[in-house]
């Protein structure tokens, strides 16, 4: 990412304070990034376009299968194979809810779930606060992998070997069991990587450094995995036949193996990227992201406001009752649409927004705590108080923006 240098404070001059930047500041957005198929314990939970062609290829590999086994169903085959990756894909879905449920029991909110072209993801917006917190949150999944992998060996003992029923529930049990198996790999950002991040997490006192163990770990793995794999299954080390090098077979295993490997290493290094960035979070400070703002009455015309913020050095305008209780803050946005000829016309109240729940924020807050007070009550500027409750300025939100992509433009992977 681009660096866009380190934020201003509002202590400091400028040629036209009260002019803000053009453009409009954006709004935090989230964005579900696929289908929303619903909201257990209300987390959503959504389908990437993606899945869409892992089922495709689910289907049709194993279908292959099936036509070797079960040559009588003809194409019915296919139906039964997308019946299989749906089912399959619904246990992914289990492996994620039992991250969520643990994660919610510990108070961690979790943002969504989502099914992608490699399994899925359950997004939790915040860390464990303890190792052992971290290594339950992590082994719940794969826990349930290896449950639903014994459940479906049982269903196994319940119907006739060599049908429909017992190669589906042979097809399911094996592939959650290697779900289970591959995630306890030790490596991030599998779970098995988050396991080894709280053992080193305990025993060295440091997140960071689970995390930095962890992290590397895991491009160690993914390294092992694009070579090993296509190694592996060339001399049929995987149960199946060896293949002949340069094959379709195995060519089509090394593209496996690198994108596996590549989700692996993307993965990993984004999981450092952002424990370095925590790391820098606590830069991110409201008293020191805060323009320095003057109040003004509601009737106050526009172009007398600019002037008395120009006399003060500030570069944000409050707006006050006749008792100098704070209101409404001037949106920075409004200010850049009003040509100058007509600011003496227009009234201040006309370009602010009210004051509502969760504008009002403290100067103390960093970090974090800071981004996820303004996450709560998304707006484009709040008015920052003191633990006195006097007005300190006013907070715009691309600010914080401009200071947190500076933070990760400094945070190394």
């Amino acid at each position: 990412m681009d660096n866009s240098g380190q934020p201003q404070s509002d202590n400091g001059g400028s040629d036209r304070p009260t002019e803000p930047e053009a453009g409009k500041p954006r709004r935090p957005r989230e964005v579900g990034g696929g289908i929303l198929m619903g909201r257990p314990f209300g987390v959503p939970v959504y389908v990437s376009p993606s899945w869409f062609l892992v089922a495709a290829l689910i289907t049709w590999v194993f279908g292959g299968q099936l036509e070797r086994v079960l040559p009588e169903l003809g194409a019915v085959r296919y139906l039964v194979s997308l019946f299989f990756a749906v089912a399959f894909y619904a246990s992914v879905l289990v492996h994620e809810l039992a991250h969520t449920v643990a994660a919610l029991r510990f108070k961690l909110p979790v943002r969504r779930i989502q099914l992608q072209f490699f399994g899925g993801v359950s997004e939790i917006e915040k860390e464990s606060e303890t190792p052992g917190r971290e290594f339950v949150l992590a082994f719940v999944g794969p826990l349930l992998s290896l449950v639903l992998s014994g459940v479906f060996y049982l269903g196994m003992l319940l119907v006739e070997p060599g049908t429909v029923p017992g190669v589906l529930l042979a097809g399911l049990m094996f592939s959650n069991l290697i779900v289970a198996a591959f995630n306890l790999l030790p490596g991030l950002p599998l779970d098995g990587g988050r396991m080894l991040r709280a053992v080193v997490w305990k025993l060295s006192g440091k997140p960071m450094a689970g995390t930095v163990a962890a992290a590397w770990s895991g491009r160690a793995l993914a390294v092992a995995v694009l070579v090993g794999l296509p190694l592996l299954t060339q001399a049929g080390g995987l149960g199946g036949e060896p293949e002949n090098f340069g094959s379709v077979d195995s060519l089509t295993d090394a593209l496996l193996a690198a994108i596996l490997a590549a989700i692996i290493w993307t993965g990993a290094g984004n999981s450092l990227r952002m424990a370095r960035l925590r790391e820098r979070l606590p830069d991110l400070r409201a008293r020191t992201l805060t323009r320095r703002a003057v109040p003004v009455e509601a009737d106050t015309p526009l172009s007398e406001a600019l002037r008395r913020a120009n006399e003060a050095g500030a570069r944000a305008l409050v707006v006050v009752d006749v008792h100098g209780t704070p209101t409404a803050v001037v949106r920075e946005a409004a200010i850049v649409g009003i040509p100058e000829h007509r600011r003496p016309w227009v009234a201040v109240s006309g370009l602010a927004q009210d004051l509502r729940d969760g504008m009002r924020v403290s100067a103390e807050l960093t970090g974090e705590e800071l981004l996820d007070t303004l996450r709560a009550t998304p707006a484009t500027e709040y008015l920052v108080i003191e633990d006195t409750g006097e007005i300190y300025g006013v907070l715009s939100t691309a600010d914080v923006e401009r200071a947190f992509v500076a933070a990760m433009a400094r945070a190394p992977s």
